[in-house]
């Protein structure tokens, strides 16, 4: 079963972790998790929204079983129209905003970036992870997940290939284009030369973590230190998503369409570039500014 779930590694294993609950639930009832009647399933989102879950979570779980049947060749009691009711009656009750990672200013994020001493080895990483993660647009596992064999510099820029991401499950070829910037401080790509020097490697991961005394090992940084180093830097609101989700908002409010951004992003849907805009100010990006009175 746990095969079948592959995908993203944090999706795999959230659904894994949430199959097992419902499976737990169903046991303490008496009932069968799989396949589970639409009665089943609605008295356990009953149990999640009763017991203060958010209506994210509750969805997730949801998926989970629906991945689970399908893996069976079985109908879903999720396809089925009262449990869709059920759903959007809850959705209502509890609210379906979700918890996002903040966007930051653009004028703060350069502030920010120039103040690290990237004279040390550690300021040096730590600046490039600041300025490739926003500019390219990274998920945090593709920042952990890359290798210095996946990056290609040029005079026109750099072209990093992922692998592998969280929408391009099957290897296929996806790539990212990365600018140069005029002020080498918040260059993305000389400063990521100069950390890519230091490490006096071919190969292996771009991001690694430190002995003392700032000695270079080849252990890949985590998603969890990435979020560390973003805190550090901007402060504890925000994390490594933050970096996405600013790239997002600063090139809507410069003009950038949706199709520009989401050739960066790789998202699939105006809709997900939509929710990824964090306007938290009525006046931004507001067509009230345009009236010409």
């Amino acid at each position: 079963m746990e095969a079948g779930l592959s995908g993203a590694a944090n999706t795999a294993k959230a659904y894994a972790g949430d199959l097992k609950r419902f499976g737990i639930w169903c046991a303490e009832h008496g009932l069968e998790p799989l396949p589970c009647s639409v009665d089943t399933l609605a008295g356990f989102v009953t149990h999640l929204a009763e017991t203060g879950k958010k209506v994210s979570t509750i969805q997730r779980h949801c998926a989970a079983v629906t991945k689970a049947h399908a893996l069976r060749g079985i109908d879903s009691p999720t396809d089925d129209k009262k449990f869709k009711v059920l759903m959007e009656g809850i959705a209502r009750v509890k609210g379906v905003r979700q918890k996002q990672a903040p966007a930051f200013t653009l004028a703060n994020f350069k502030r920010t970036v120039k103040s690290i001493d990237a004279k040390t080895l550690a300021g040096l990483r730590d600046r490039v992870v600041l300025l490739l993660g926003f500019t390219g647009a990274f998920r945090r596992s593709e920042l952990a997940a890359l290798n210095i064999e996946d990056l290609s510099f040029s005079e026109e820029g750099l072209i990093v290939n992922l692998a592998k991401s969280k929408t391009n499950q099957y290897s296929a070829a996806e790539e990212k284009a990365v600018f140069y910037s005029p002020d080498f401080k918040l260059c993305p790509i000389r400063t990521l030369e100069a950390w890519v020097k230091r490490l006096d490697r071919t190969t292996g991961p771009v991001f690694v973590s430190f002995r003392k005394g700032e000695r270079l090992t080849e252990r890949r940084l985590t998603d969890k230190h990435l979020n560390l180093i973003v805190q550090r830097y901007l402060g504890p609101k925000y994390s490594a998503h933050s970096l996405r989700a600013s790239f997002v908002t600063v090139a809507k409010l410069a003009g950038a369409d949706d199709s520009e951004v989401m050739n960066q992003t790789k998202h699939k849907t105006s809709e997900m570039i939509r929710r990824y805009t964090r306007l938290d100010n009525v006046r931004q990006h507001n067509a009230a500014q345009k009236l010409g009175l």
